[in-house]
């Protein structure tokens, strides 16, 4: 009867020690599953991060170079502007000049006359 006693004992340890086990081994899944998803959904944020990173490098690029094109076109059409007030300029002092040589001739001839 005691023998029986103790192997029914030694049984129970073995089987609670192979329990013990797989709990542990479970755990151990367990944690390693939890890191894996972990690690996914970290690299998933990075990632999103990433492309938001990009579309806000591109946006800003894509301003930056609108900003450029509407400065660029604001001193062109400056100088424009100014070109044509010289062109203006010019043609006023060519205007001027041709009365003065217009009247200097007639004035010569009028003396010369």
């Amino acid at each position: 009867m005691v023998m029986v006693v103790v192997k029914v004992m030694e049984v129970v340890e073995v089987v609670m020690m192979v329990l013990w086990e797989m709990v542990v081994v479970g755990m151990v899944v367990l944690i390693v599953v939890v890191m894996m998803m972990v690690i996914v959904v970290v690299v998933m944020v990075l990632e999103m991060m990433v492309v938001v990173m990009v579309v806000v490098m591109v946006i800003v690029v894509v301003l930056v170079m609108l900003v450029m094109l509407f400065v660029v076109l604001v001193v062109m059409g400056l100088v424009m502007v100014v070109v044509m007030m010289m062109m203006v300029v010019v043609v006023m002092v060519v205007r001027m000049v041709m009365m003065m040589m217009a009247v200097m001739v007639v004035v010569v001839v009028m003396e010369v006359v």
